[in-house]
């Protein structure tokens, strides 16, 4: 015969009638609006609006790197703690830099984050871009080295390979458009006069602009750039069209090729 255990029996009453209890508790707090909400969600939500009412009141630019990824990515984790994720991302491929202009399937394999992180991350620099490019195509006028520098540094923005663009512009040296004609080294077999010839009559143009970028760092024409100059040149010629000037772009620096005596 089983022996009947009073204490224990008390023990699972009591523990029942506690659960009952802590649920109507809950269910009228919840029916009156009261949330609850832990120390740590409540110290994450404090940081949170701090970070955020900084950036609208001064920008990021006294962020550090990992800061305005940490803003980021408040908006794909609404509870984490962001600050150590993004201090991971960085330090997984070097830089800020190095992580946006990644490929979404490796930040997802490298770090082990979700595709929606990984694609938020990567569309940054491209959005950045596009952002540029919608800007400078209202009445921009091309008239000066420097304003041809800024121009050709705003479409390499998240380029991590090395590209080939033409810029067309209208008597006047207002911007009529860009395009890109080339991905990959440049070399007078891979740039085919023809297609550049085809995109200066589509827009038009009256003057072009050869640019194209260096993502090793260096500024310094190489051979084979000042060799494509010219042959371009002879090309648009015969139809009329002057190339103003060529520009090489490395990070935030630009080399002109016409301000440095070689166009």
């Amino acid at each position: 015969m089983k022996t009947f255990n009073t204490q224990k029996t008390l023990r699972y009453v009591g523990f029942f009638v506690y659960s009952i209890h802590y649920r109507i508790a809950v269910t009228m707090m919840a029916n009156e609006g009261v949330l609850f909400v832990s120390n740590t969600e409540n110290l994450h939500q404090g940081h949170r609006a701090r970070v955020k009412k900084a950036y609208i009141q001064h920008g990021i630019d006294h962020f550090e790197d990992h800061q305005v990824l940490e803003l980021l990515l408040f908006y794909c984790y609404p509870r984490k703690d962001t600050k150590i994720i993004a201090r991971q991302l960085i330090n997984a491929f070097g830089s800020l830099h190095n992580l946006m202009e990644a490929n979404p399937k490796d930040i997802m394999e490298k770090c082990g984050v979700s595709e929606n992180v990984a694609v938020l991350i990567s569309l940054t620099p491209h959005l950045a871009q596009r952002y540029l490019k919608s800007r400078w195509k209202e009445k921009t006028i091309l008239n000066n080295a420097e304003k041809v520098g800024n121009y050709a540094k705003s479409i390499f923005v998240g380029k991590k390979y090395e590209c080939f663009y033409l810029i067309c512009l209208n008597t006047q040296h207002g911007l009529l458009g860009s395009e890109m004609v080339h991905e990959g080294t440049i070399d007078s077999v891979a740039i085919f006069p023809r297609n550049l010839v085809e995109i200066c009559l589509r827009y038009n143009a009256t003057y072009a602009i050869l640019a194209h970028n260096h993502p090793g760092g260096s500024l310094i024409p190489s051979k084979e750039d000042v060799k494509v100059t010219e042959d371009i040149k002879k090309a648009l010629k015969l139809i009329d069209i002057e190339v103003l000037d060529h520009i090489i772009v490395a990070g935030e620096e630009y080399f002109s090729f016409s301000k440095g005596g070689l166009l």
